[in-house]
């Protein structure tokens, strides 16, 4: 991988961990953290083709995920400096709170909440001892513009999280960890790109028709696009560099305009 540009490897030294950073904007994320002198570690259940970075096979959607995750990262690095908490995701059909059982919503708040809970409370010993680390909550605009019709327990586990950082970060803070959650908009990676192609298939329109469909169901985006995974990336990269240092328990909303409120 070339570094095309020059971040003056302002975190070069550090360990930083991603997670679900096979792809999406969790590959852009890592990535940047690379381009920036980081020894970057990822996590996914499947491990993608090419990548640089060291690989961790895991299901962080269960305890023992986890626990194999904080194993290794310690057992062959020593620390961890950074962790960005990217794993997300919805898998539940639509259809409202009537089309959704037990098994929808554990599975969904066990990836979007309580894997990062679990994650962080493995991690956050060795930094405290350092009184130094900083952790990263990716967490969505549906935390507060929530879609019920398609993303109900996504929703509000993304709501969740939003809130156990703001709590995380007043419990650190004074022990030298910096807690920051950043909430994307609708982000247009590869999968999302595969969505559009099928949804214009199915509705004989173009991909471009595709598209503006799915941001008139959001309210429309004021910039008139969803975001590159490179811009939650680059926003990721700043959060986490020494110039953010004064920077914590705050949510960076990242949307292109979407949310139409204060």
């Amino acid at each position: 991988m070339e570094n095309e540009f020059n971040f003056n490897n302002e975190l070069a030294g550090k360990i930083a961990l991603v997670t679900g950073g096979s792809k999406g904007a969790g590959r852009a994320i890592a990535e940047r953290l690379y381009m920036a002198g980081a020894t970057v570690i990822i996590t996914a259940r499947n491990k993608p083709e090419d990548t640089p970075f060291h690989f961790i096979s895991a299901d962080l959607s269960v305890a023992k995920g986890t626990d194999k995750v904080v194993e290794e990262v310690i057992s062959n690095y020593g620390r961890l400096d950074i962790l960005v908490n990217s794993l997300g995701g919805s898998e539940t059909p639509g259809g409202g709170f009537a089309a959704l059982n037990d098994e929808d919503w554990e599975e969904t708040i066990q990836t979007n909440l309580l894997a990062p809970v679990r994650l962080d409370r493995g991690f956050l010993p060795q930094m405290i001892e350092r009184k130094s680390g900083v952790i990263i909550h990716i967490a969505s605009i549906q935390g507060k513009l929530p879609l019920y019709d398609s993303t109900l327990p996504y929703a509000a586990a993304k709501a969740g999280l939003i809130n156990y950082s703001k709590n995380l970060s007043n419990e650190v803070a004074s022990k030298g960890v910096r807690v920051l959650t950043v909430s994307p908009g609708w982000i247009m990676t590869k999968s999302a790109e595969r969505m559009m192609e099928r949804i214009a298939n199915s509705s004989k329109t173009t991909v471009q028709e595709a598209t503006q469909s799915v941001m008139n169901a959001l309210g429309g985006i004021p910039l008139g696009r969803p975001a590159k995974p490179e811009e939650v990336a680059e926003l990721v990269g700043f959060l986490v560099s020494p110039r953010a240092g004064y920077l914590t328990g705050t949510e960076f909303v990242i949307d292109g305009g979407t949310i139409p409120t204060i």
